[in-house]
């Protein structure tokens, strides 16, 4: 298995979005969160010779991760086709054959997989969002890692999740760091509390 330093350098290493959007909350995911998530994820069985899908995948560090840690198929999905585009030169840059990518609305995909790991918008740019995401989540797959904004909204989520047939079998924080991305933000980067959710559909 590649170590959780290994992958974080070179999920690093990829190809970043040169024009984040706000109201699709483009944020990504820093390398070193990715590497964490996923190794939770692979120590829990949930990613090694299973099919994984990664919602809102910009530019495809989870999902790109989850094909180097052994996963059978990698689907990633997002409404942003530039981000696509640089989420497939990603992927190929690494030689990485097993990962399809499709440009659509997340609440349009209804394959069924094993695995959901994703980073999803918070819903403040676009209220109600990182619920839909999780919704889908919840219905399309038996295990699910879900990354929110914490610890405020906790409560709300555990609800929400409980009555969307999902049992929550962890909640793991962390830090997320946002760089200075858009014109409103006043330092060069910021640390925000995070939660990871680990679910499994009822």
């Amino acid at each position: 298995m590649m170590s959780k330093k290994q992958l974080a350098i070179k999920l690093s290493k990829l190809k970043s979005n040169p024009k984040p959007k706000l109201k699709l909350e483009q944020y990504e995911i820093p390398s070193e969160l990715a590497a964490d998530i996923l190794h939770e994820a692979y120590m829990q069985g949930d990613i090694e010779n299973k099919t994984i899908a990664d919602f809102g995948c910009g530019i495809g560090r989870l999902g790109i991760g989850a094909a180097l840690l052994g996963a059978k198929k990698v689907i990633c999905i997002d409404i942003d086709k530039n981000l696509l585009e640089i989420a497939k030169q990603n992927a190929k840059s690494l030689e990485i054959k097993n990962i399809e990518f499709i440009q659509k609305d997340v609440a349009d995909f209804n394959r069924k997989v094993d695995t959901v790991i994703q980073n999803p918008p918070f819903g403040i740019q676009s209220e109600k969002l990182d619920r839909l995401f999780l919704k889908k989540a919840i219905e399309c797959a038996k295990k699910i890692y879900s990354l929110h904004k914490g610890p405020e909204a906790r409560k709300f989520l555990e609800n929400f999740i409980e009555n969307n047939n999902g049992k929550i079998q962890k909640i793991l924080k962390f830090k997320f760091q946002i760089p200075y991305t858009f014109k409103f933000h006043r330092k060069p980067k910021i640390d925000i509390d995070v939660d990871l959710y680990v679910i499994k559909r009822c």
